[in-house]
């Protein structure tokens, strides 16, 4: 198998030697970048890039309200949501945070895994569990919060997480948040969501399979490996605290991709304890405020890729946090590809994002 096409977990090169590839060149039109975890390709087009303010000139579409109806968040109870499943309380008795089962779930909840054979093809029931963690404020994204104010988001993941993980039909839970209508959010108001379900994510196994193999050849951890990488070149790291890690991704699918994670090795995110929480919130309201404030508010998700909860054990993988901003349209290269292509190289977003 060749050099240029074979997954980078199956590489033995050394990284110094690969940091080659990262010379510049004004005369390149693209970089072809592997990511090393999954052995994706995405393309870097230096030839059509773009000077970081350059993406904040769209901003974000705006969503819509009728001031005459009331908002599904903002009181939940004379919406017809159904009674909470947790509920943070200031001082003053008021409450700052509640999760609540989505009234238009895309997964039934508590049921029986019931699996149907259909000739050569095979399904299951939609079964599992899909919640709603909504903040007080209805204008007050994350980028907008305290610090721990974003802890206390966290730490009703990690709560919700807790309670539904050991549930005999679930394998798996996503935790994701959506600001904004390109980014598939339908209500105005902020919340992020957790969807607990019977199968694993495909991208998870991805990065599952590749965190192994990286392993078996390396005897090291891949993303211990690039935290090491990343913190001794720093040209892509945008913020950092004790425990925590805000970098732009080598391989980024967009552009001001960003990524928090734990400085030190931690397979499961629901295993953060107590004193880190605090860091976390940090991080992660830092890197958004970045994004929030240098890209104009754009639309973005972000989702917590962590251990599956199917019994098995997951030593080689690395929890962490994926900030994905809506700065391009895919198009017929990358939907008949998978190949995604960012007109900014990572570095320059991450001097751009670090200078704010």
């Amino acid at each position: 198998m060749s050099e240029l096409v074979r997954g980078s977990h199956f590489c033995t090169c050394s990284l110094r030697s690969q940091t080659k590839m990262e010379e510049t060149n004004k005369n390149k039109i693209s970089e072809l970048r592997q990511d090393l975890v999954t052995g994706d390709w995405v393309v870097i087009a230096t030839g059509r890039s773009k000077r970081p303010k350059e993406f904040s000139e769209h901003g974000r579409q705006e969503m819509k309200e009728n001031p005459d109806k009331l908002c599904f968040f903002c009181c939940p109870e004379k919406t017809g949501q159904e009674k909470d499943v947790l509920m943070y309380q200031n001082s003053e008795g008021e409450w700052t945070l509640r999760v609540i089962p989505n009234k238009y779930p895309a997964f039934s909840r508590g049921a029986r895994v019931k699996h149907i054979e259909e000739g050569p093809y095979f399904m299951m029931d939609g079964v599992g569990y899909h919640e709603i963690v909504v903040t007080r404020d209805h204008k007050k994204q994350i980028a907008e919060l305290d610090g721990y104010q974003v802890a206390e988001i966290f730490d009703a993941y990690q709560d919700r997480y807790i309670s539904l993980m050991n549930k005999k039909s679930v394998n798996f839970i996503e935790i994701f948040h959506n600001h904004g209508v390109e980014a598939g959010a339908s209500i105005s108001h902020p919340h992020s969501q957790l969807v607990a379900i019977p199968v694993i994510s495909p991208y998870i196994n991805l990065e599952l399979t590749g965190a192994e193999n990286y392993y078996r050849t390396n005897r090291k951890c891949v993303y211990c490996t690039m935290i090491d990488w990343e913190t001794e070149q720093r040209k892509r790291i945008v913020f950092e605290n004790d425990e925590f890690l805000v970098f732009c991704p080598f391989a980024s699918r967009m552009a001001f991709e960003t990524w928090v994670i734990p400085k030190k090795h931690k397979p499961y995110f629901e295993r953060t304890p107590v004193e880190s929480k605090v860091k976390a919130g940090e991080a992660l309201q830092k890197a958004i405020f970045k994004i929030f404030k240098g890209l104009k508010d754009p639309a973005y998700n972000f989702y917590v890729h962590t251990s599956p909860c199917d019994g098995r054990d997951y030593p080689h993988y690395h929890w962490h946090i994926e900030i994905i901003p809506h700065t391009s349209t895919w198009a017929g290269l990358e939907m008949s590809t998978g190949i995604e292509i960012s007109t900014i190289r990572p570095e320059d977003a991450a001097e751009y994002l670090r200078s704010i």
